[in-house]
Parts: structure tokens; sequence; C-alpha cells
């Protein structure tokens, strides 16, 4: 299936908001957050400290009267320069475009599968800036089979689940972790839809360089076409 088949059947399989995380938010307690190197205002936090940046989101939502910022598709950040495993000093092969939508909200709040699938494989990933504990789910519909990817879980959120259990649409599937576990973030939730899994495991890159970046488009669509916040 070609990328642009793919986004539209994807778009399809909604026809209005898809919560993936706490059904207690609505769509209207939602904001969208700029994380670029366009915003101004991360240039006055220190972007390499998790307390700092959560003091941020947290005081972006409540100047918004909002309760969950989301957004980060496609978008060109500076936060990832505090890690090597991101960081590698040159400008076509630095890994600062995100692939993924990311969900902030309180550390704990219980993340929900938008649509019915099977666990494909789970991991922690414990690099510095990693997603610390991540679930991925195989979803096989309409004869279509693609993933979902869940990062910067807590431990609790790996410690029982099996490969090819079945999870329901609007099951709860795991919890937000904090920063001792979750790469050391602001507490959030990095969901991403994967075409194709590559032959990888419990993991896939949620940050591309400039010179992967169609490749990483291609495989890895808007999740906003689901998801409809």
């Amino acid at each position: 299936m070609s990328t642009i088949l793919f986004s539209k059947f994807l778009e399809t399989l909604s026809q209005d908001f898809i919560p993936v995380i706490d059904s207690k938010f609505s769509k209207e307690d939602y904001i969208a957050i700029d994380l670029s190197v366009h915003n101004k205002d991360l240039e006055s936090i220190d972007v390499s400290s998790s307390k700092a940046f959560e003091t941020y989101i947290n005081d972006f939502l409540k100047k918004n009267n909002a309760k969950v910022a989301y957004g980060g598709y496609h978008e060109i950040r500076g936060i990832y320069r505090r890690s090597m495993h991101f960081n590698q000093q040159n400008p076509v092969t630095e890994r600062n475009i995100h692939l993924g939508l990311d969900i902030w909200c309180d550390v704990g709040t219980e993340v929900l599968v938008p649509l019915r699938g099977t666990v494909h494989s789970f991991k922690n990933n414990k690099n510095f800036g990693d997603y610390g504990p991540t679930i991925i789910l195989q979803h096989d519909i309409n004869d279509v089979t693609f993933y979902t990817l869940y990062g910067h879980l807590s431990l609790k959120s790996i410690k029982n689940i099996k490969v090819g259990q079945c999870f329901e649409q609007g099951d709860v599937i795991a919890a937000l972790g904090d920063a001792s576990v979750n790469g050391d973030y602001a507490p959030h939730l990095h969901f991403q839809v994967i075409k194709d899994m590559q032959g990888n495991i419990g993991d896939y890159p949620g940050v591309s360089n400039k010179k992967e970046l169609d490749l990483y488009l291609q495989n890895c669509p808007d999740p906003n076409l689901l998801l409809k916040i």
C-alpha cells in the first residue's frame, strides 16, 4: 500500500476524536504546543532539565486553561541536543525531527488503546533521552497490518505484559512514567503510527535526521489522522 493510500486508510478508521490517554479528558481539554526550534520561549529555560521542562509544560497549560498539551509531528526540535543518543554534531545526521505525536500530562496518567490490537513487542529503551519503557501494538484491520508505538511509560507498564496479548479499543494498556525511567523527560506519551516495523523489536526510531526524513515520513504518517485531536 502506497504512503498516500495508507494515510487515507488511517484517516478512515475514526470519524471523531479517539482518546489515547485517560478518557476523562475531552477534546476541549487539549491544546497544541510548539516545542520546535522556532519557539523562542524555550531559549529562556534549561531544556536539559526534565524538571524545568515539566514546569514549562505545566505553566503553559495553566496559562491556556488546558489540561493536556499535544503536538510535535514533523517538528524540528533543539531539545535533543542534550543527549548523544541523538546529537551527532552534524546538520545532516543529527536526529532532531520528531516522527510521533507527543501528549503531555501528569505522571501516572492512563494510556488507552485507540484501536483493537495485539502486543507485537515491548522493551525498556534505557538510553538517556530515549523512550524508556515502550510497548508496540500490531493492528490487523481490513487486510491491512500496521503498528502503534507507546513510549515513555512506567516500568510497571511492561512488567506483566505478554507478546500476543490482545487489547480492545479503550482498554488501559499502560501509564506514563516519570523522568527517572522515561528517558529523563517531563511526563508524556510518545504515540507513533508505523506502517512497517522493518525488523525492529520493542523500539522504532521516533526522531529522524534530514538525510533519512523522507523514508521515515513515508513509513510513519501523522498520528493525528487517526486520533483527530
